[in-house]
């Protein structure tokens, strides 16, 4: 089961997919709530929200499944995990916001990245312009995948019907605090795979880290890609699928 981030769709793993599937994987791919082509207006756009959806398609499909969530959707599939354990044997989590946040003063002084993502992310918290989004983007794709511009193109597209962008601020400004109360309650093997160039952190190593720590142990394992960003899947789809598929082969063997 693979769920985008914030902003995104299901086409967010375009390079992602045909690896799993020629590995031999069913691949349930996508649209979380408000995102690509699902509806909008809904009563909320938190991660136990998302975590929710993503259950009840997994049920639906026969599961058990491992969950891949990107950024809100890392954070859900560990809900999900902790809450629907009969049917979630895994969770791959690629630069997730699975904790609560703190401002971290230093960060934003000494690493400019950082400073860069965070104050335009706080700008599309604010104004909610898509303008503003698109340069978040930039800095979240440190090295853009070779059909940048077409993708680019498809996101503003998208972002640019009636409401998206509301949905994406609705998420924006939920927290985190319901996945991070529930990684103590996680019984599955967790891989967080960072980004060492993610705007989203001054340090993303120590970050995943941090959510690591939070599971119980033995169950985590982190991975960090020199020179990914926020979109690791997107921008180093082959080095993500290289970690991916031997998480796979444990889960599955578990379940």
């Amino acid at each position: 089961m693979l769920a985008h981030g914030i902003g995104d769709s299901r086409h967010s793993y375009r390079f992602l997919v045909p690896g799993l599937v020629a590995a031999g994987y069913r691949v349930a791919n996508v649209d979380i709530r408000g995102c690509g082509e699902s509806s909008l207006g809904w009563d909320g756009y938190s991660r136990t929200d998302i975590a929710g959806d993503l259950v009840a398609v997994v049920r639906h499909l026969g599961g058990p499944a491992v969950i891949i969530g990107q950024s809100i959707s890392g954070g859900a599939a560990t809900i999900a995990a902790a809450t629907a354990p009969d049917v979630i044997s895994g969770v791959i989590e690629l630069a997730p916001f699975t904790r609560a946040q703190p401002v971290d003063l230093g960060g934003l002084i000494r690493v400019k990245r950082f400073r860069t993502g965070y104050m335009q992310m706080a700008l599309v918290i604010v104004r909610g312009r898509l303008a503003d989004w698109k340069k978040y983007l930039d800095v979240a794709y440190p090295a853009k995948p070779a059909d940048w511009n077409s993708e680019l193109a498809r996101i503003e597209a998208a972002l640019s019907e009636p409401g998206r962008m509301k949905a994406l601020q609705a998420m924006c400004k939920s927290k985190p605090t319901d996945a991070g109360t529930q990684l103590a309650h996680v019984t599955c093997p967790v891989l967080i795979v960072e980004g060492s160039l993610d705007p989203d952190w001054a340090d993303p190593r120590a970050e995943g880290a941090k959510i690591i720590a939070d599971l119980p142990a033995g169950l985590g394992e982190l991975a960090v890609i020199d020179g990914a960003g926020h979109y690791p899947h997107a921008q180093t789809p082959d080095q993500v699928l290289a970690l991916a598929l031997p998480f796979l082969a444990k889960a599955a063997g578990r379940a």
